[in-house]
């Protein structure tokens, strides 16, 4: 996703509102695939500031996440508030602001990563997702299975056969 900031670069103007959708294209981050099932939504607004551009925008995005418990899909939606620099100066050392050249930023790699640092740790496709039987795999959601639920650490083995005899 390209903007073009050259009226605020050329100071013909120090604000620039923005309201745009566009199909991000979809990604993997920590061995998960990220799928948008629509156009994310892109708003906000630029101020130049001597040699900076700043800009303050929220994010808005759907998105198809698979469930830490159950590994069914199900949609997500995330708003993220975020602000970030910019500079044309090459030599700035702060490793907060991003370089741009041709008065054109590129929000593609700053949209990809505000959604993953604002991803769940754990996704759930709902807060009381019973998940997986450990034993025969079956999604407790959908059913209860017949496993025999004897998890007994086998340090207390001997007192189980202690209160099954009295």
């Amino acid at each position: 996703m390209i903007i073009d900031i050259s009226d605020l670069t050329s100071k013909k103007v120090t604000e620039k509102e923005i309201n745009t959708s566009f199909n991000c294209t979809d990604f993997s981050y920590d061995e998960e695939y990220i799928k948008f099932v629509k156009p994310v939504i892109l708003s906000g607004k630029f101020r130049a500031v001597e040699d900076l551009i700043a800009f303050q925008g929220e994010i808005e995005a759907y998105m198809e996440l698979t469930c830490s418990r159950c590994l069914e899909k199900f949609q997500y939606s995330l708003n993220v508030d975020f602000h970030e620099e910019f500079t044309k100066d090459e030599f700035n050392e702060d490793e907060e602001i991003f370089f741009f050249e041709n008065s054109e930023i590129d929000f593609s790699k700053i949209i990809e990563n505000n959604i993953i640092l604002n991803l769940p740790i754990k996704k759930l496709c709902k807060t009381d997702c019973k998940g997986l039987c450990p034993s025969c795999g079956d999604d407790l959601n959908k059913s209860s299975c017949s496993c025999i639920k004897d998890d007994i650490d086998p340090r207390f083995v001997k007192l189980k056969d202690f209160f099954s005899n009295n």
